[in-house]
């Protein structure tokens, strides 16, 4: 099951963690949100012990959004080492968003 991040949990859960993270910035009234969140929940039980894959809801998680400039969503960024290494903005296939985190492990 996919992590849910927060602005509380996420300098400790991603930006302070060695590895991958993949984050999926999302909110409930999103449509898109919608239809990428299986392939959320898919990456992160085919990647579990080797890539952290959460959630950040954006209407409860200001300060994080603000930070990494998330000005639509779905935004997916990935992580490495506390740097973003990739970002994909809008609905991506699960065979888009592996490749992007195959590249980086």
């Amino acid at each position: 099951m996919a992590l849910e991040f927060t602005d509380a949990n996420f300098k400790e859960e991603v930006l302070d963690s060695e590895g991958v993270a993949v984050v999926d910035f999302w909110a409930e009234w999103c449509g898109p949100c919608r239809i990428i969140a299986p392939v959320i929940e898919e990456l992160s039980k085919e990647y579990e012990g080797k890539v952290k894959v959460g959630k950040l809801n954006v209407d409860f998680n200001p300060e994080v959004s603000y930070h990494f400039n998330i000005r639509s969503i779905p935004t997916v960024l990935i992580i490495k080492n506390g740097e973003v290494v990739d970002r994909q903005v809008g609905v991506a296939s699960k065979k888009a968003l592996a490749d992007k985190i195959e590249a980086v492990l």
